[in-house]
């Protein structure tokens, strides 16, 4: 079944969905967001410096997915796409939230939206209008005031602000919506407790949990005992290095204690999860090789994440499935089996995973970026679009195109645009055509450009 016809089938059960949730009782559904989590590293993605027995366990009784992508090199458009199931640059959350200032780069950047639009609805508003608890623990990062989780859809926000980062990963965190715990008392462990108590105390009823973890985030800070047993099992990693380490360890930890409690709670078969990430990693401080760059470049190592789903009497244990899936997907995926739909009027970019789960395809053609601004990270305003094995990437500076074949070339480290001009020029109409159908903002000339004081 293909997108469009998954889309008229979530609108027609959405009909059934307003008026109750029926006698079955509808499956709870788990979103752990990690940040700046790296495609590989977690251990069944190929990691070699951090053990993560739970992520492997689900990925175990799940589809773990190997060309996964988020909306975004950096975070708050991804979140965007993750609450909506539209591409940023539909929604004009382009950059973090508020963005890199470059008053002197070649190129004005747009002026894009520091907010989740009012008008957007979220997967949050779907469910709990369909009847279910909804809870939103740990970063946010899409607007405060009227922009907030708790007028978005969310019953429960614990954590969840205007911030990007945490001030500290120990107690007192300073965290707006957060109410300090013990001093030394670990925001990660903090997270993992206040989502096991959501889910006690909602057991009766379907609920949807987002619990996106501010690790692993910099600061680098970790649990000096996770650190030490880093360490013992990774002599020759760098103190930064084995902190990280720790880090992730203690994310997984917290998804084993989600487990557990779900387990115990008997809740495990009627609970859907997904475990992603919301970036590609810091290139500085974790491991993208065989990818290229990592957070806020242009290139796959700012985009490529892990994602593993389990979905009960839906997915099969244990698969693997190479097809390419990106954020939005996630979403449209939630509003597809749990039968609630999207509204009728809203655009949805994702496609629901369904299909894929079932053994087919999703039958589209491609999937898309848009970054029109700078970043630390390497970026100068790119687009980009991925069509099957091809990976093109168009700059906005100098207008040139690099073309990649992903197949035999993951690392993107032979540009093929000038010997393949057929397919760069078939793939940057087809990215054309797309950014003129989202409504995507672009860059303008910079009429204060001065090469002199423009820093990246």
């Amino acid at each position: 079944m293909n997108c469009l016809r998954r889309l008229a089938v979530c609108v027609a059960l959405s009909i059934v969905s307003m008026n109750g949730l029926g006698a079955e009782r509808p499956p709870n559904v788990i979103v752990v967001l990690v940040d700046d989590l790296g495609w590989k590293d977690v251990t069944c993605q190929g990691s070699e410096s951090s053990q993560t027995p739970h992520v492997d366990q689900l990925a175990s009784r799940g589809v773990r997915f190997t060309a996964a992508y988020a909306a975004c090199t950096v975070c708050s458009p991804t979140r965007a796409a993750m609450m909506t199931g539209q591409y940023p640059a539909r929604l004009h959350v382009t950059d973090w939230i508020a963005g890199h200032e470059r008053p002197h780069a070649l190129l004005r950047i747009p002026d894009w939206r520091k907010h989740l639009p009012a008008e957007a609805v979220t997967v949050a508003e779907r469910l709990s209008g369909a009847g279910y608890a909804t809870a939103l623990i740990g970063k946010w990062h899409l607007g405060e005031g009227a922009f907030s989780p708790e007028h978005r859809g969310f019953d429960h926000n614990v954590g969840g602000c205007q911030i990007g980062h945490p001030p500290s990963y120990f107690s007192p965190y300073r965290i707006p919506a957060l109410v300090d715990g013990p001093t030394g008392e670990y925001l990660t462990d903090r997270e993992a407790s206040e989502a096991v108590a959501f889910v006690e105390s909602h057991r009766d009823v379907p609920f949807y949990l987002h619990l996106a973890h501010y690790a692993v985030h910099t600061p680098i800070q970790a649990k000096p005992e996770a650190t030490a047993r880093a360490v013992a099992r990774w002599p020759n990693l760098s103190p930064q290095r084995a902190a990280y380490a720790a880090m992730i360890e203690s994310v997984d930890e917290s998804l084993g204690r989600i487990l557990t409690t779900l387990d115990r709670l008997g809740l495990r078969d009627q609970t859907a999860i997904v475990f992603t990430s919301d970036n590609g990693g810091q290139a500085s401080i974790t491991d993208m090789k065989p990818l290229r760059a990592g957070k806020g470049s242009a290139y796959e190592g700012g985009v490529r994440v892990p994602l593993v789903i389990t979905w009960p009497g839906v997915t099969s244990a244990g698969t693997q499935c190479d097809e390419p899936v990106i954020t939005p997907d996630i979403p449209a995926t939630i509003l597809d089996l749990t039968h609630v739909g999207t509204v009728a009027d809203q655009p949805l970019d994702g496609c629901s995973l369904a299909p894929l789960f079932e053994g087919g395809t999703l039958g589209r053609d491609a999937i898309f970026w848009h970054y029109p601004h700078y970043h630390p990270g390497g970026a100068t305003p790119y687009s980009a679009v991925r069509a099957g094995p091809w990976r093109l990437v168009h700059f906005y500076e100098d207008g040139r195109d690099e073309l990649y074949h992903l197949g035999d070339d993951p690392g993107e480290s032979r540009d093929l645009a000038g010997a393949r001009p057929d397919q760069t020029s078939s793939l940057r109409a087809r990215l054309d055509q797309w950014l003129s159908d989202v409504g995507a903002q672009l860059p303008t000339p910079n009429p204060e450009a001065d090469s002199t004081r423009h820093a990246r």
